[in-house]
């Protein structure tokens, strides 16, 4: 019999956005599934997506990921796909119904935080739930952010 693999092999990173936890207060994450051809996968494995300018939006009652930026595959010269063209998030009814309310009412937005492959090899995208940051609240995070690394490094030298 042939040996489990561990969940984190499969587990694997391709495209984070760091930028939108700096930018963004997230009050919530959704895990959303991605509905890709199959050149687009093949590039994914390779590593080669940006979701750092991209946005989620809720068009005709269907998610949609905007923006984003999946590198053609080489091999697949007359089957490739377009770089940047929309791309259908799958995501519940009332996971849908639940994003749109807060969109229309609270002015929060949908910013991508992570795209990976999950333990069962099927490509997710990780969504926040994000109102903006203000410029004295981004001050306030860096200052909290240098004094945690200041009190690590005073207690790592004593």
């Amino acid at each position: 019999m042939a040996a489990k693999k561990k969940a984190t092999d499969n587990n694997k990173l391709v495209a984070e956005n760091r930028r939108a936890r700096y930018d963004y207060a997230i009050e919530d994450t959704i895990e959303c599934g991605l509905v890709l051809m199959g050149s687009e996968v093949k590039s994914l494995r390779e590593g080669g997506a940006n979701i750092a300018e991209s946005y989620a939006d809720i068009e005709d009652g269907e998610l949609m990921l905007i923006n984003s930026s999946i590198a053609p595959y080489l091999q697949a010269k007359n089957f490739g796909h377009e770089d940047r063209r929309r791309r259908k998030l799958l995501a519940s009814k009332r996971e849908i119904a639940k994003m749109h309310q807060a969109i229309g009412r609270q002015g929060m937005t949908l910013v991508p935080l992570k795209m990976y492959f999950n333990d069962k090899g099927r490509a997710k995208l990780l969504l926040g739930l994000a109102k903006g940051k203000r410029q004295v609240d981004k001050r306030e995070t860096e200052k909290k952010r240098d004094w945690q690394r200041q009190k690590a490094r005073l207690m790592r030298d004593n």
